[in-house]
C-alpha cells in the first residue's frame, strides 16, 4: 500500500499514469514573474504539472498540482498551465481530463492575477465538459482543497477523495480570522475534518466516490468514473444545473439550522455518528450505502468502493 496523502504530486503521477510526458517541463523554466519581486521563492514548473498519459490503455490528460510548493496555491502562470493543458483536451479529444488536486486556493502574493487565474481554469474546465469531455478530480493531499480550487473541482464530473482529504470554499483559519474561535475553532482538527473531510463530503454528495488513502485505491476509482461516463453525456445541462439547485435548497432546508456535523449525520439516520470518525473507508461505505441508495438525497451516484 502506498499513501497517496504522503506522496508529492510528480509520485502520484507516476503511480497513476503511464507513458506521461510533461508540457512545459521544469527544464522549460516556466516561473512565475510576480515572486522574485517579493523576494518569495519560485518554482520551474510554478507548481503543476501538466501533461499527457495512458490510464486503463485510454489517452488521458492530467494535471497535478504540488502541495509542496506555496500550498499548492494558483498563480499566474500555474493558472495559465491548467488553462493551456484545457484547450489542449479540447482539440485533442482525450478519453478524460484529470486533475489531482491539491490548493489552498489563490495565491496571495498575485493577487489579482491569481484570481483572475483561477476564473479561467474554471471557464476552461467547463468548456471542455462542453466538448463532452469528463472532467474527474482526485482530492487526497495534506493540503484540501480549498479556495478557488474548491470551487473548481465542484465544477468537474466526477470529485474522488479519500477520507484524510478535505475540500471547501474557505479553510478554518480563514473562517476563524473573519468570524472568531467562537465560529471555528481551527485548532479543532476533528471538527476540523468532520466538516471538511472526505467522509462529510460524501455523505453530503459533495464528493462521489470515497477511496481508502492508497494509490491503487484512487487509480480503480479514476477507470471507473472514465468507464461511467463512456456512454454518458460529460457536459453541463441546464436539467443537471437546476437538479443541483434543487439539492441544494433541500440541503439547507433540512439542515441549515444544524450546528455540527454530527447533528447533520444523526439527522440523515446514522445511529451513532460519533463512530463514523473511527471507521475505515470499507466499513464506512457499507454503512452508509444504504443510506445514500435509499434516504441520501444529496448524492447524485452510489459511488464508493
Amino acid at each position: 500500500m502506498s499513501s497517496y496523502l504522503e506522496a508529492t504530486a510528480r509520485q502520484r503521477v507516476a503511480a497513476l499514469i503511464s507513458d506521461f510526458t510533461e508540457f512545459l517541463p521544469p527544464a522549460k523554466q516556466w516561473t512565475s514573474p510576480h515572486l522574485p519581486q517579493l523576494n518569495a521563492p519560485v518554482s520551474f514548473d510554478d507548481g503543476v504539472i501538466i501533461g499527457r498519459g495512458r490510464l486503463d490503455g485510454k489517452t488521458v490528460y492530467v494535471a497535478a498540482q504540488e502541495g509542496g510548493f506555496m500550498g499548492g496555491a494558483v498563480g499566474e502562470v500555474h493558472g495559465a498551465k491548467l488553462v493551456g493543458l484545457m484547450r489542449a483536451a479540447i482539440i485533442h479529444k482525450p478519453q478524460a481530463l484529470v486533475l489531482l488536486a491539491e490548493s489552498g486556493g489563490v495565491r496571495l502574493h498575485e493577487a489579482n492575477a491569481g484570481l483572475i487565474a483561477v476564473s479561467e481554469v474554471m471557464r476552461a474546465l467547463l468548456a471542455v465538459r462542453a466538448a463532452g469531455i469528463p472532467v474527474i478530480v482526485v482530492i487526497g493531499g495534506s493540503n484540501g482543497c480549498f479556495g478557488g480550487m474548491g470551487i473548481v473541482s465542484r465544477c468537474a464530473n466526477v470529485i474522488i477523495m479519500s477520507e484524510e482529504a478535505r475540500l471547501a470554499m474557505s479553510g478554518p483559519e480563514v473562517i476563524e480570522t473573519a468570524n472568531g474561535v467562537e465560529e471555528f475553532d481551527s485548532r479543532d482538527r476533528a471538527l476540523v475534518w468532520r466538516t471538511t473531510g472526505g467522509k462529510h463530503r460524501y455523505l453530503l454528495g459533495d464528493c462521489q466516490m470515497l477511496v481508502a488513502d492508497d494509490d491503487a485505491a484512487f487509480k480503480t476509482a479514476i477507470v471507473q468514473a472514465m468507464q461511467q461516463y463512456t456512454l454518458t453525456e460529460a457536459a453541463l445541462s441546464v436539467l443537471e444545473l437546476e437538479a443541483e439547485q434543487r439539492m441544494l435548497t433541500e440541503r439547507l432546508q433540512d439542515f441549515g439550522d444544524k450546528k455540527e456535523p454530527m447533528d447533520i449525520w444523526s439527522a440523515m439516520g446514522v445511529k451513532k455518528p460519533e463512530e463514523l470518525a473511527m471507521l475505515d473507508t470499507q466499513t464506512f461505505l457499507q454503512l452508509t450505502a444504504g443510506l445514500r441508495q435509499n434516504k441520501h438525497r444529496y448524492a447524485d451516484t452510489d459511488g464508493g468502493q
